[in-house]
C-alpha cells in the first residue's frame, strides 16, 4: 500500500548574528524582534563590545554574545550577519563575515573611502556570499515608481535633481563615540559627515532616481562643507553632482535647522515636479493641467530582501555596485578641504533635551532653497559661504 507524499521540510528560522547592538543597532533589533515573531530569523549571536542586557533582547531568545564576529559566526553557525558597527570597520567586518559563510546586510555608509569601497566590492565577488548595502530608502516601492514617473515623461524633461535635509541634532550627539563627528581616528578615514552618514539617504535617493547608481555614473562633484559644531567633520554642507548622463543633482543637509523637517528628494521636469518624502514613501506629483497627485507606497525590507536572494534567487535591492554613485560622493567628500568653521556670528545655541544644539541662522530656508534653485550655498549668498573654496572632483 503506497502512502502519500512526504511534504518537503519546511526550513527553519535563518540563524543571524549582529555585530553592533547599541546605538543604531536597537532598529535592528526591533526588526529582528518583527522576524523572528514571524518565524523568518532567529537572533543567533551579537557581537559587541560591550555585551547586550537581557532588557534589550526581550523576544530574541537567549543568543550568544562575544566579541569576535568570526568565531561567533562559527560557534553559531550563522548564515546571515548584520553589520552595523562603526564607519571605518565596515569592510573588515562584513568581509570577516563572509569569509565565516555569512551573507550581510551592511549598513550605510558600506565604507570611508573608495578604496575600501573597492575592496569590499572585490570581496564579496569572489566569496560566493551576498551583501545587500543598509540604504532602507531604496527598498521603497515610491522610490520605483518616481523613476517609472521620470521615464514616462510625467513631468516632462528632466532640468535636474534636489534633495532637501533639516535636521535637528544636540551637541552630545558628537560625543556619543570616539569616532562621531571625525574625518580621521588614529589615522584612519572615518568621513562622519552630514552628507555621508546621517542624510546619506538623500545623495543615494537622489542619485538613484536619476539612475546613476554605479561608480561610472558620476562625472564629477562639487562640495561646500561647513560645521558650525566643535568637531573635525561637517555638519551643514552642499555637494552638486554631474552625472555621466547629464543631470544635475543638488544635495544640501544640515544638523543644525531651526527645526526638524522630514528630508526630501525633488525631480524638476518642464513641465512639473515630483518630490519624494524618503522616509515616509510619501510622493507628490505636480504638473501642468493636472492637479496635484499624492501617494504613500509600502516597502521591501533590505534584510527580508537578503534573505529571499539567498532561498530564492531574487534580485538583491541595494548589491555593493549600486552604492558606487554614492562612494564617489564619500570621496569627494573625503579628499576636500577640511570643512569651513561657521563664525560664532552666524549661529546660536539654544536647550535641547539633553544638552545644547547649535542652529546656524537661516540655514533651514538656505538648505531648501538650493534643493529647488540647483544652487549651492556660496550661490545663494550664504554669509557665512562667501569665502569657502569649492572643491571639485572629477571622473
Amino acid at each position: 500500500m503506497s502512502g502519500s507524499p512526504a511534504a518537503a521540510p519546511r526550513p527553519g528560522p535563518v540563524p543571524v548574528v549582529l555585530a553592533g547592538g547599541h546605538g543604531h543597532g536597537h532598529w535592528h533589533l526591533d526588526n529582528l524582534r518583527r522576524l523572528t515573531a514571524r518565524g523568518v530569523v532567529r537572533l543567533a549571536g551579537v557581537c559587541d563590545v560591550r555585551p547586550l542586557e537581557a532588557a534589550a533582547l526581550t523576544r530574541l531568545g537567549r543568543p550568544e554574545q562575544g566579541r569576535d564576529l568570526g568565531e561567533l559566526i562559527e560557534r553559531t553557525g550563522a548564515r546571515a550577519a548584520i553589520v552595523c558597527t562603526p564607519i571605518h570597520t565596515h569592510t573588515e567586518l562584513a568581509l570577516t563575515a563572509a569569509a565565516g559563510g555569512a551573507d550581510v546586510l551592511l549598513e550605510k555608509p558600506p565604507a570611508p573611502s573608495l578604496t575600501e569601497y573597492r575592496r569590499l566590492a572585490a570581496g564579496f565577488a569572489g566569496s560566493g556570499r551576498a551583501c545587500q548595502i543598509g540604504f532602507q530608502s531604496l527598498g521603497s516601492h515610491a522610490v520605483t515608481a518616481v523613476r517609472t514617473l521620470i521615464e514616462d515623461g510625467a513631468v516632462g524633461e528632466l532640468r535636474g535633481i534636489g534633495a532637501a535635509g533639516n535636521w535637528v541634532r544636540e551637541e552630545h550627539y558628537f560625543s556619543r563615540a570616539a569616532w562621531s563627528g571625525r574625518r580621521i581616528l588614529a589615522g584612519t578615514d572615518v568621513v562622519d559627515g552630514v552628507l555621508t552618514n546621517p542624510l546619506a539617504h538623500a545623495v543615494a535617493t537622489a542619485l538613484h532616481l536619476d539612475g546613476s547608481s554605479r561608480e561610472q555614473d558620476v562625472a564629477s562633484i562639487d562640495t561646500e562643507l561647513f560645521r558650525a559644531h566643535d568637531i573635525e567633520s561637517d555638519d551643514t554642507s552642499c555637494v552638486r553632482i554631474r552625472t555621466a548622463r547629464g543631470t544635475t543633482i543638488v544635495v544640501a543637509a544640515t544638523l543644525c535647522a531651526a527645526a526638524a523637517a522630514e528630508p526630501y528628494v525633488v525631480v524638476h521636469g518642464s513641465r512639473g515636479r515630483i518630490t519624494l518624502w524618503f522616509k515616509q514613501d510619501r510622493v507628490l506629483l505636480q504638473r501642468a493641467g493636472h492637479g496635484p497627485g499624492e501617494q504613500v507606497f509600502g516597502r521591501t525590507d533590505l534584510l527580508e530582501n537578503l534573505l529571499a536572494h539567498r532561498a530564492d534567487g531574487v534580485g538583491l535591492l541595494v548589491p555593493p555596485q549600486a552604492t558606487g554613485a554614492f562612494m564617489r560622493v564619500v570621496e569627494a567628500v573625503r579628499t576636500a578641504d577640511d570643512p569651513q568653521a561657521v563664525p560664532g556670528c552666524h549661529w546660536r545655541a539654544v536647550p535641547g533635551e539633553c544638552s545644547h544644539r547649535r542652529v546656524v541662522h537661516g540655514v533651514d530656508e538656505l538648505v531648501t532653497a538650493a534643493a529647488e534653485r540647483l544652487a549651492t550655498f556660496g550661490e545663494l549668498g550664504a554669509p557665512w559661504a562667501g569665502n569657502v573654496p569649492r572643491t571639485a572632483a572629477h571622473r
